[in-house]
């Protein structure tokens, strides 16, 4: 059974030993009573860690999935290799208009 606690930020810098009874702490600010974030002791820390690199690697590679499925669906002709947009766009009006 893990033990776990509630407690404000000025409680914790008050008693900071509060760190060693518990297996996590949830850190609140009181007066708005929003989350701020967990302690995790050394026990789960490892476990924690693992988690938290395994879900942000899915979501870089959530986004890059969602990005790549666009990429390299337009091709440039070999004739524009090496040339800037601007020269492209001079390219393609001496080809058009003859200039």
């Amino acid at each position: 059974m893990t033990m776990s606690m509630k407690v404000g930020i000025r409680e914790l810098v008050r008693d900071t030993s509060i760190l060693d009874k518990y297996d996590y702490i949830e850190i609140e600010d009181k007066k708005t009573h929003k989350s701020k974030g967990i302690f995790v002791s050394e026990k789960y820390a490892k476990d924690i860690q693992e988690f938290l690199e395994k879900t942000i690697t899915l979501e870089k590679k959530k986004k890059l999935d969602r990005f790549l499925k666009y990429a390299g669906t337009c091709e440039v002709h070999e004739r524009f290799n090496n040339l800037t947009s601007s020269q492209i766009k001079q390219k393609i009006a001496e080809e058009k208009y003859g200039y």
